[in-house]
């Protein structure tokens, strides 16, 4: 698209805020009082905790998509990734087979996809206000929620560290003792079967419990085939016989299972309300399925009986050639001549085990004050191997195990002073300790790499913030806050042979240093908002965020044990929120302009940091404008019809760049350099962040007496093309190296008896079953020769029955 279109597009969306802006400022002349009832054909009032009190979605002066229970049923909505797709300016994807079972996760084009605990996900996620730090285990079941609550823009002094691009919010249903609960059943495409159940109930006066559950099962949707069994004659054995259809695996599956519960006290006028939650996961499934869209590597090192790894190993959609395993052999190279390479094999499986446990105290100190205290332990463990290349071939190969713990405490101390101003001051301490054992068989390096690592990497976070809330008149209220981080971090290095007790010939040198990195940040935020009407509030703000540093975690020399520093985001945003006639139309529109400071990138060449072999090196890049606009609507044109949608566009520009960012630095410049000669180097947008992204649905609830009622419901959510690596690929790469442009549809019609006690609902996902890409992995600048992306599920169908009790 044109810069021209793009300056459009904007101008229109711009316009269409500004003008409806006009007509709700002139509407007071005639607005009536807000009915206090909720109206069924009215826009649903949300409440939301974003500033630490209970608001009104529309009465909050922050960009927030906020999704309540029966939207999400909807929508069929079963995980976090899926709810992004309405969201504007949010991207939510389940990574590949490389990085396990996480999550990349950006808001407003900051974020994360790395998987590895040195790095931080530039997006806070937190289950009933207790933080989690990995991308790992990430992508939740939507289990037994009340709300999803998605803040755009930074949350530096509400949600503190690494919620620079936004924070993302679930809230679980608390039990209020009105005995009750539901089971659910689900079968559908690849053998699906989806069980889900919750029960609330009462212990005794003041005692409520609420216990849910699911369990979910599908086959996998990319086949893995055996290349000597589909071209026999091709120079490589085959393994499985044509008899088997020469099928392998199949890879992409589900397998998950999910406990939890809540047991609350809360009595009638008691000063005290307490809150202990319980969770427990099992995911076990076959890794994340992927398709080779581009080999080329010459090194007869990766060759298996020296057939080159080259196209013939793109299976096409929905397949690829993988192996479970590399052979040995061994390396006469000038170093280390005669080194043993190990015959390395894994699995198809990633497994995850995860569990926590929380506390949220709740003591009132008087009619305007309370004390809170929100405890919170977790633990995961998770393993998965990795065939990077996809091909029976001996590129790359990997085995992952991460064991993890964290421990969190917040200390918060809420009022009021008269009926005007509302306070929020604490204290908040993290500590976490994940230990990364992998064992790596890396062929396509300069030299080949065999070894095992097994790296404990521990970080704190203490912090304390103060927010306030000034209702300086009845229609006019600020809103401003500080928080101040220290963190600190450290990485040691454990680099064996495959035998766990030898120093590798190569990285041997690596084998017990430690990184160390500390770093504090004071970030603040003000907004002012006005309430023009019961139904138009407009806002301004200004806010701060950071990403916290750390160490590289993939150095291959001890000169790349490199510290990086956190990145920051100062974010300038006016928006308005507005309900017109009589609350049947919702419109909340953002607009927003931000400065990105010390960005962080990995780096896949870094000959400034010596020494032989490749580069995986995280650095402070540089700094860059962000700017753009977001929509999102409600109508309801009349009772039982509902049609929503949103629309956001972001532009990503490189203001100048660090010039250890790039390799080659002809003008021997110094510093963050403007020099088109260095930012041209760098794509213009970072990876995975398209520039235009939108959604409209449509539900119509149709009343057929005493047999109750159906409801159609349509959705489709599409995005623009996104870039696949922060470095510029060559004009060769260019059309492997990105994600193309999509839009995905998916339909339900669900049929409710006149009790809405019992339902029944048929939906199919990807109705026009495109085929598209999710993620893209390209190794090429690391010399692997290969680029890999996630496609899509195809088209599915899935029939489902619910009873409540």
């Amino acid at each position: 698209m044109t810069k021209t279109h793009r300056k459009s597009v904007l101008k229109a969306a711009l316009g269409l805020g500004a003008s409806l802006a006009a007509l709700s400022i002139a509407a007071p002349i005639c607005a009536q009082e807000e009915k206090k009832d909720a109206k069924a054909d009215a826009a649903p009032e949300i409440i939301v905790t974003a500033q630490f009190r209970s608001q009104k979605l529309q009465d909050t002066p922050i960009a927030i998509t906020a999704v309540n229970a029966a939207l999400l049923e909807s929508r069929s909505q079963t995980n976090i990734a899926q709810v992004a797709n309405q969201a504007p300016s949010v991207n939510i994807q389940a990574q590949g087979a490389s990085f396990g079972p996480s999550l990349s996760v950006s808001i407003r084009g900051i974020g994360q996809g790395d998987f590895d605990p040195a790095l931080e996900p530039g997006v806070g996620i937190y289950i009933d206000d207790v933080y989690y730090p990995q991308l790992t285990g990430a992508l939740f079941d939507l289990l037994d929620l009340d709300r999803v609550e998605i803040l755009r823009g930074p949350q530096g002094t509400l949600a503190g560290k690494n919620s620079e691009g936004g924070s993302i919010k679930l809230y679980s249903k608390l039990p209020d003792g009105k005995t009750g609960g539901y089971v659910q059943a689900t079968y559908g495409s690849r053998h699906r079967l989806d069980l889900r159940a919750s029960a609330d109930f009462k212990i005794s006066d003041g005692w409520y419990a609420r216990i849910s559950g699911v369990s979910k099962q599908q086959d996998g949707y990319v086949n893995v085939l055996d290349y000597g069994c589909t071209h026999p004659g091709g120079g490589i054995a085959a393994t499985v016989s044509p008899q088997q259809g020469c099928l392998v695996a199949q890879e992409g599956g589900i397998g998950y299972q999910a406990i939890r519960g809540i047991l609350r006290y809360a009595p009638d006028g008691g000063a005290v309300e307490n809150v202990l939650s319980a969770d427990y996961t099992h995911d076990k499934h076959t890794v994340a399925g992927e398709t080779l869209i581009y080999a080329n590597n010459t090194s007869p090192w990766i060759q298996n009986n020296n057939v080159p790894f080259d196209n013939r190993f793109i299976c096409g959609p929905y397949c690829n050639y993988a192996v479970a395993g590399q052979a040995g052999g061994a390396w006469t190279g000038p170093v280390a001549a005669g080194y043993p390479l190990v015959t390395t094999s894994g699995s198809f499986q990633s497994l995850l085990d995860s569990w926590g446990v929380s506390d949220h105290l709740k003591v009132n100190l008087g009619s305007q004050l309370n004390i809170q205290s929100i405890t919170a332990y977790r633990e995961f463990h998770t393993h998965f191997d990795t065939k990077d290349d996809l091909s029976p071939e001996y590129v790359g190969f990997g085995q992952n195990d991460l064991r993890h713990y964290d421990v969190s405490e917040e200390l918060r101390l809420n009022g009021k002073i008269g009926d005007t101003i509302d306070l929020a001051v604490g204290g908040y301490y993290f500590k976490q300790k994940t230990t990364y054992f992998t064992y790596q068989d890396i062929r396509y390096a300069v030299i080949p790499l065999q070894f095992i690592g097994n790296d404990p990497v521990s970080a704190d976070s203490k912090a304390a913030f103060a927010n306030a809330g000034w209702k300086i008149t009845p229609a006019l209220t600020f809103d401003g806050g500080l928080r101040y981080t220290d963190e600190s971090k450290s990485y040691t290095f454990v680099r064996v042979n495959p035998d766990g007790v030898t120093p590798n010939p190569f990285l041997g040198s690596l084998n017990g240093v430690t990184g160390n990195y500390s770093g504090n940040q004071l970030d603040y935020r003000a907004a002012i908002d006005y309430r023009w009407s019961p139904e138009f509030l407009t806002y301004a703000s200004v806010s701060t965020g950071f990403k916290g540093g750390g160490i590289n975690p993939r150095p291959f020399n001890p000169a790349q044990v490199i510290p990086f520093n956190k990145e920051k985001l100062t974010n300038y945003e006016i928006g308005f929120k507005g309900d017109f006639f009589d609350r049947k139309l919702r419109l909340n529109v953002s607009a927003f302009y931000s400065k990105f400071k010390d960005i962080q990138i990995t780096l896949l060449s870094c000959p400034q940091f010596g020494g032989p072999g490749p580069c995986a090196a995280p650095q402070n890049a540089g700094n860059a404008t962000l700017k753009g606009v977001e929509i999102e609507t409600t109508l309801k044109p009349t009772t039982g019809f509902t049609i929503d949608g949103s629309f956001s566009y972001l532009s990503f520009k490189y203001d100048c760049i660090s010039t250890q960012a790039v390799p080659s630095n002809p003008n021997n410049l110094t510093g963050c350099s403007a020099d088109p000669s260095i930012t041209s180097q760098l794509n213009t947008s970072p990876p995975g962040t398209p520039a235009y992204k939108w959604s409209v649905g449509a539900q119509y609830e149709l009343l057929l007496g005493n047999i109750g009622s159906i409801t159609p419901r349509f959705d489709i959510s599409g995005q623009s093309s996104t870039n696949g690596g922060a470095l510029k690929p060559s004009p060769a790469l260019a059309p492997y190296n990105g994600i193309d442009a999509y839009s995905v549809a998916n339909g339900r019609i669900t049929w409710k008896n006149i009790g809405k006690d019992l339902e029944a609902s048929l939906e199919v996902t990807n109705l026009f079953n495109k085929y598209y890409f999710l993620t893209n992995f390209d190794l090429t600048g690391a010399g692997a020769g290969f680029i890999k992306a996630q496609p899509g599920k195809p088209r599915e169908w899935a029939f489902s029955i619910k009873k409540k009790f």
